[in-house]
């Protein structure tokens, strides 16, 4: 399979490594410095940029008609528009927050214990997550999605990086160098709390995930989830 890395920084590097170890061949390493020279020859392209190139990156790869797999977070308020533009070129794309495969068993835990938890009032959920210095948004999308998953199945309505109102989320974004991402959520009430935790100890899972995702994608039109990659019911 041909692959177009779109973002060439630690994570580029990352996912170029393991795609070439899985028998992928790269067409094109595009940075800030390069052009799309090799896009169209690409059976698939995966985004890990960064938030103020994902757009142009994904809809050029639209309109060269090649599917995308996109792990930038922060663009997100041009979803709708990357959604529409994907579909009228009939084109593939999956967007995640978080492609690791721990990670989204993790989004299957909080969504679970979200439901479960509901009906006890005495617990307060908040959530921390810790990534390294170089990452330039927050919260980070992984803990976004998080707090989507608890108001999903809950009466929570809102998350917030400020002090939380009864029916809000408090999100604690922490920035330490070296740290890949560490995501907590945890239910706190006057006798006990419950806490669920994931911490990477490195890329690897993000970029085997990304890999993994694009090799689901290829040759397929739509807009999927990690949920349709890894098969969650």
């Amino acid at each position: 399979m041909k692959i177009a890395l779109l973002g060439y920084g630690k994570m580029g590097k990352v996912i170029e490594r393991i795609a070439l170890e899985r028998g992928h061949e790269i067409v094109l390493k595009k940075d800030e410095f390069n052009t799309y020279d090799g896009l169209s020859t690409a059976d698939v392209a995966i985004d890990f940029s960064v938030p103020t190139a994902a757009v142009e990156n994904i809809s050029s790869s639209f309109q060269a008609n090649v599917p995308v797999v996109s792990g930038t977070t922060g663009w997100l308020e041009h979803y709708d528009e990357i959604i529409a533009l994907c579909h009228e070129k009939k084109g593939g794309f999956i967007s995640s927050s978080n492609f690791s495969l721990g990670v989204n068993l993790f989004f299957e835990l909080n969504d679970y214990l979200a439901k479960i938890m509901a009906p006890y009032s005495s617990y307060a959920v908040d959530m921390e997550e810790i990534h390294h210095t170089q990452k330039l948004d927050a919260p980070s999308g992984t803990a976004i999605s998080l707090a989507k998953g608890v108001i999903e199945n809950s009466n929570y309505t809102k998350w917030t990086m400020d002090k939380a109102a009864d029916n809000e989320i408090h999100i604690e974004a922490l920035r330490i160098a070296d740290v890949p991402g560490t995501h907590t959520v945890t239910y706190n009430s006057e006798v006990d709390s419950i806490e669920i935790k994931h911490t990477a100890h490195n890329r690897e899972g993000f970029a085997l995930g990304a890999v993994i995702a694009a090799e689901w994608l290829a040759g397929k039109q739509g807009v999927f989830t990690m949920k349709d990659v890894l098969n969650f019911k």
